[in-house]
């Protein structure tokens, strides 16, 4: 405790110094704190984006692949061909929707019917990617009817919703017809109910949905489905979820990692980034924090040589150098933190006109405990050289000097 009131009152007896000091403790912490919680946000919003108006995890038939067939009355190995014509499906889809929603981690679930199909009007021809999905789960995996902008989201029999772009493409609008020719040489006659805009190329250009019950004829699945799409509560769940499913169902569990790797190397470098920005920062703090109380130790080493001729121990002139740089730390840790929240909290309330923030911030991933333990264990380890010169002290050098 007397440790403790000697270090308190060498750093009270220079306020100055001592202000600056915890005032760059407490700028280090708020920028390592802000880089935290910017990455955070950065990932947090690219995979957004990612995954927003896509599946986490997608479910399909497993791969099968042909086998060799060898016996007493084959002369030769034979090979088990796949038939290609026969499309592969979920025929027991409805067990596995119900084992999906007893997942307290899935959120949304759409099992599908896709294909490739042309959209044919007059002498326009356009390629288009067709899902079929059940009408009251349009929604489940990408948001379409909330951003549809001509006609209506209610498919009926024959009803189509195309993108904006393709119906740019082949001069659409709602309630006008096109003929639809899938890649099982089905044709018929459907109606376009809806044009939605999402601002993915990749969905308004090539995307059309129909109902399920619409699609089922057109690419000769009369009873199972070809994919289910899976939303999750937490993206960052998906892999270990596609695992679960995958050895539950005997179906082939992707997660949306593997179908954006470069996205996840992207996070990965960036993360890495950041931690070399964090680093630097802890350093700067050591480096401040050991540079102060070697200054502090030299301009003492008269006093420290008085108390050393008096009989104090070496390990106590260890300690109040120690606690200095402890105090220092985690005042200056403290008001980081709190200063770091404040700046992220100001920065996620600047929005554009659309409410989206400026910058993609996650004031609550900034890191605080860490900052915090590892600031304060930083400005102990920076003062452990200074401590121990001090303590090595020769007290009749010292009070000559």
């Amino acid at each position: 405790m007397f440790a403790f009131k000697v270090a308190r009152r060498y750093l009270l007896s220079n306020p100055s110094q001592t202000l600056l000091l915890i005032a760059g403790v407490a700028l280090g912490v708020t920028v390592f704190i802000f880089i935290t919680a910017l990455i955070a946000g950065l990932a947090v919003r690219l995979t957004d984006q990612v995954t927003g108006n896509s599946a986490h995890v997608s479910l399909q038939p497993a791969t099968r692949v042909a086998r060799v067939l060898a016996g007493p009355d084959l002369p030769v190995e034979s090979v088990a061909l796949v038939s290609t014509f026969q499309r592969q499906q979920i025929r027991d889809w409805p067990m596995v929707i119900d084992l999906l929603r007893a997942n307290p981690e899935v959120s949304a679930i759409s099992p599908q019917i896709s294909g490739s199909a042309f959209l044919v009007r007059s002498e326009a021809v356009a390629p288009v990617a067709v899902l079929g999905v059940e009408p009251q789960g349009i929604d489940a995996i990408s948001r379409i009817t909330p951003n549809i902008i001509e006609g209506d989201g209610d498919l009926g029999a024959n009803g189509l919703l195309i993108g904006v772009r393709m119906a740019e493409e082949l001069g659409l609008g709602a309630g006008q017809s096109v003929l639809l020719r899938t890649e099982r040489g089905v044709e018929r006659q459907l109606t376009v109910r809806g044009v939605f805009r999402t601002g993915l190329q990749s969905l308004d250009e090539r995307v059309a949905f129909l109902s399920l019950q619409t699609a089922r004829p057109l690419f000769d699945l009369p009873e199972g489905v070809t994919n289910i799409e899976v939303k999750l509560k937490d993206p960052q769940d998906a892999r270990a979820t596609a695992r679960f499913l995958g050895e539950a169902t005997g179906l082939r569990a992707t997660p949306w990692q593997e179908k954006n790797v470069g996205l996840e190397d992207a996070l990965k470098a960036q993360g890495q980034t950041g931690t070399m920005i964090q680093i630097f920062s802890l350093i700067s703090i050591i480096i401040g924090v050991a540079s102060a109380l070697v200054l502090s130790a030299y301009r003492r080493r008269s006093e420290v040589g008085i108390m050393r001729a008096f009989g104090v121990p070496g390990g106590f002139i260890l300690w109040v150098f120690l606690l200095q740089g402890l105090l220092i730390g985690l005042v200056g840790a403290l008001i980081g933190c709190a200063s770091g929240y404040g700046l992220c909290i100001w920065l996620e309330s600047i929005t554009r006109p659309d409410g989206t923030s400026i910058l993609p911030i996650a004031p609550r991933q900034g890191g605080y405990a860490a900052a915090l333990v590892l600031t304060t264990l930083g400005a102990v380890i920076a003062s452990i050289l200074p401590a121990r010169s001090a303590s090595k002290i020769d007290p009749l050098e010292a009070i000559q000097q």
